[in-house]
């Protein structure tokens, strides 16, 4: 289908308007990345809508390639040239036919090309232009792996090393070394496996005999390298000068960032944080793909009813939300999902973050810099003199930043933030040890939001599985519930989850809007536990009772639930 065909569809079946199709093929002018791709990223239509839309109109089978792994002697097939010219991937044979994702079904030159040079019979399937081109970086991409770079090297872990300590080793010696191309292939295939791998973050971590190399998948490391210790100072080197950092200081923590470009206007950014330890520099790297930020609410897990508490709370003209969670638990990408439904250009939406994680089009993001004094409560105090309706405020850390966030949300601001609690009753709480009034909590805050990151069964290998009836009962069912005997599924492990039986993630969420009676109990001194079950008793679910919902829906395992909720 030529792009203003697909546009036309688009805007014919009230998917998009026309003022927004004409916005996009500017914008396609411009970059000239493909139509589709435009309208996902200028957030009028998902990638996943879009797919849906070209399976309904063509009655063909849609399938998320984020969610499926190609066998390699599939893959070879048909080369990258021919795969990034039409648009489409292989993606599995059977008996004569070649199965093939294509972004564009009616494209007839595309199917005869395949079936010229693979000699198979093509069956189209239905996959949107950007998940195709992220599944060719990924499977055509591949340079060398880790161990033919290793054997590139001709190291042996078993050689004496007797080495220098940090303090003798030269800065020259150790550019020269991270500039050594077995040194650099050994970096790249790091970093590249980690986008394959679709990793959230990179631990590179020496001890006195061993250097680990970890990626955390779905939110748990595993081990993924022990590269020879001698090359601990060169890869160490080398990450930091893609970081842009100081490689003669090693006594001190660094920050930085690496940008890499991947092919057809896709970029992935890593947050590098270099710390000093006992035996050397550890580096994590946080992996940070603008590509697949998941800014449609409806697509984080949010159920139905605590969905539309979130968006009444969002939707008012002033007042705080405040959203809660550990590290990592997903609160950046829910508020940056919250900013992007709310931005618009009637308003002027100001955010102060440490770090900016990811660029937002139409929104002032502010970088924190604690060593000239630009923290929370000083970027807070500037955006009162900038005419501000939304502001984010990346963390509420201490009592200044409170009370200016308070006072901003007092005075006809809608205040967007994070803190650090277990739920959302105990949020109250920590505002009040903080040192903020009663009075100030329950006039300001209109909703709290406490979340976690639960592991998603992996779709190719999920089966049901036998769940004792106890069990079920202690994990907080309902009599109700388990006496149904409902059907718990579980992944076998498989190519696809690396044997994990997980795939991805979803996020839980612990919603309490801020009703009357729950201020008055703040405003007598209740506690966290009385606001809890005041929240339940109005129909909040907790963190555990989203998890059963999830269980229930065959999305993810007890075993899970129970590694990130606490008990009722």
């Amino acid at each position: 289908m030529a792009q203003n065909r697909l546009g036309e569809l688009l805007v014919r079946e009230k998917l998009i308007s026309l003022q927004q199709l004409r916005k996009a093929q500017e914008e396609q002018k411009k970059s000239g990345s493909n139509l589709g791709y435009t309208l996902a990223k200028l957030g009028y239509i998902s990638d996943g809508e879009i797919t849906s839309f070209l399976s309904t109109q063509y009655r063909l089978p849609a399938i998320n390639l984020d969610e499926y792994e190609i066998d390699a002697e599939v893959a070879k097939l048909v080369s990258r040239d021919v795969c990034e010219k039409h648009r489409i991937i292989p993606v599995s044979r059977s008996g004569s036919s070649l199965i093939v994702a294509m972004s564009d079904p009616t494209n007839l030159n595309a199917i005869d090309d395949i079936k010229f040079l693979t000699g198979f019979n093509v069956e189209p399937v239905v996959s949107s232009e950007t998940s195709i081109q992220t599944a060719i970086e990924r499977y055509y991409s591949a340079g060398p792996s880790y161990e033919e770079v290793m054997a590139d090297l001709d190291l042996g872990d078993d050689d004496i090393d007797f080495g220098e300590s940090e303090e003798e080793v030269n800065a020259m010696e150790l550019e020269r070394a991270s500039a050594d191309a077995p040194v650099v292939r050994l970096v790249n295939v790091l970093l590249l496996n980690a986008i394959r791998k679709g990793a959230s973050d990179i631990h590179c971590e020496p001890y006195e005999k061993k250097l680990r190399i970890r990626y955390r998948i779905d939110g748990v490391l595993h081990e993924e390298m022990t590269p020879p210790l001698r090359l601990k100072a060169a890869m160490v080197s080398r990450l930091k000068i893609m970081s842009q950092l100081d490689i003669a200081e090693r006594r001190l923590p660094q920050d930085g960032r690496i940008k890499l470009k991947l092919g057809k206007g896709r970029e992935m950014d890593f947050r590098v944080s270099v710390l000093p330890t006992m035996w050397g520099e550890k580096v994590v790297m946080r992996l940070l793909d603008k590509g697949n930020l998941q800014l449609d609410m409806a697509k984080l897990g949010f159920d139905p009813a605590p969905l539309a508490d979130f968006k009444w709370a969002i939707d008012q003209p002033w007042g705080m939300v405040l959203v809660t969670g550990p590290t990592g638990s997903g609160k950046t990408t829910t508020l940056y999902s919250a900013l992007s439904d709310l931005n618009k250009p009637s308003v002027n939406i100001s955010t102060a973050e440490d770090p900016v994680e990811y660029n937002l089009h139409g929104i002032n993001q502010v970088q924190m810099h604690d060593e000239i004094g630009l923290n929370f409560a000083m970027a807070l105090r500037a955006f009162l003199r900038q005419d501000p309706d939304i502001i984010m405020v990346g963390e509420i850390r201490d009592f200044e930043t409170a009370e200016i966030a308070v006072k901003a949300s007092l005075t006809g601001h809608m205040v967007l933030s994070t803190l650090h609690t277990n739920d959302a009753p105990a949020t109250i709480s920590r505002l009040l040890n903080m040192g903020v009034e009663p009075f100030l909590i329950t006039a300001s805050v209109n909703l709290v939001l406490a979340q976690r990151l639960a592991r998603k069964i992996c779709v190719d290998c999920k089966r049901p599985t036998e769940v004792d009836h106890q069990a079920l009962i202690d994990l907080g069912m309902s009599e109700e519930q388990a006496a149904a005997k409902p059907e718990i599924m579980k992944g076998a492990g498989c190519q696809t989850c690396n044997g994990s039986g997980y795939k991805g993630r979803v996020a839980l969420y612990e919603v309490m809007r801020f009703h009357d009676d729950l201020k008055e109990r703040v405003l007598q001194g209740a506690s966290s536990a009385e606001l809890k079950q005041a929240a339940i008793a109005r129909g909040m679910l907790t963190l555990r009772m989203s998890g059963i919902t999830k269980i229930l829906a065959g999305v993810t395992t007890p075993e899970e639930i129970l590694r990130v909720t606490m008990a009722d």
